[in-house]
Order: C-alpha cells, then sequence, then structure tokens
C-alpha cells in the first residue's frame, strides 16, 4: 500500500519522540496498560526506552507525517529451537493516533515491519491484539495475518 501524505516516513524512534509516543499510549482506552502522560511517570518510560534501544533484536520505530509523530510499533526478533532453530518476528504496540485513523498509516507501518523482517530472513511475522479489538482484527486479516492461536496472559504487578 502507497499511502500518500505529506512528508510521510517510517523510522527508528529517538527519546524526544517519547512525549507523542506515550500521549497515543495513554489515549488508548482499551489496551488498559496505565499509560499516563502524568510528568511523574516518564522515567519509567526512559528506563523502557533505554532498554529497547540497547537490545541488537528490539527496534521501536514512529510514523511520522508533516514533522508529526502519528503512529508507532515496536519490532523483536526471536530465535527458538522450533521450526529447525528459525527466527520470528513479533509486532508489538501497533498505535496509530486516533484522529489518524483510516489512512492508511497502520497498514504502512505493518507492511514496513514485515519488509524488515523479510530483510532480516526470519521464517515468520506475528502479532496479538486485545480481544476487544474486533477493528483491528479485520484489520490485521485484510493485510494477510491469520488467527491461529490463542494467548494467555498473568499479570504479575
Amino acid at each position: 500500500m502507497v499511502v500518500e501524505l505529506p512528508d510521510f516516513l517510517i523510522r527508528q524512534a529517538r527519546k524526544d519522540d517519547l512525549p507523542a509516543l506515550v500521549a497515543i499510549f495513554a489515549a488508548d482506552a482499551v489496551g488498559g496498560h496505565g499509560d499516563t502522560t502524568d510528568p511523574e511517570a516518564i522515567q519509567d518510560y526512559l528506563g523502557a526506552f533505554a532498554v529497547i534501544e540497547a537490545s541488537p533484536d528490539q527496534t521501536l520505530y514512529v510514523a511520522e507525517c508533516g514533522g508529526e509523530v502519528v503512529g508507532t510499533f515496536q519490532t523483536m526478533v526471536t530465535t527458538s529451537l522450533t521450526g529447525r532453530g528459525s527466527s520470528g518476528m513479533i509486532i508489538e504496540a501497533v498505535q496509530t493516533r486516533a484522529d489518524r485513523r483510516g489512512q492508511g498509516i497502520g497498514a504502512a507501518m505493518i507492511e514496513f515491519a514485515i519488509a524488515e523482517a523479510k530483510g532480516r530472513g526470519v521464517r515468520l511475522v506475528q502479532l496479538t491484539s486485545n480481544a476487544l479489538r474486533k477493528d483491528a482484527h479485520r484489520f490485521y486479516e485484510r493485510l494477510g495475518f491469520k488467527p491461529s492461536h490463542l494467548g494467555f496472559k498473568m499479570a504479575l504487578k
């Protein structure tokens, strides 16, 4: 898909993108991750950003349009003994700013991640989506993803 937006690009996130990214996550009513724009929480985000930035197998991206952050996603490459020792890419935290949805930004981010995965020679790309996000499920299926597993979580904090 070609996104026809002025000055659209996808790039690696920088530390100065954090306020915009946190605002996108905090505006998500469905996620329930406890994200907040409260200035007291910035150290938590800075710590997480440092971990991601230091990892050779994790990358945090932003979609930028006209100099504004309008979306984000993160990729993680994992290697497992299953699949004869193959690697896979996990796409996480896919978010498009609410006022920019429906413009092809989300599809462009996913296509970018898939191209990155192919470039790294991984066997498969996978992602999870909150069970309540029916529109997102249809979106991922339109992009070629197939529902295949049932996920489980256990909150520890």
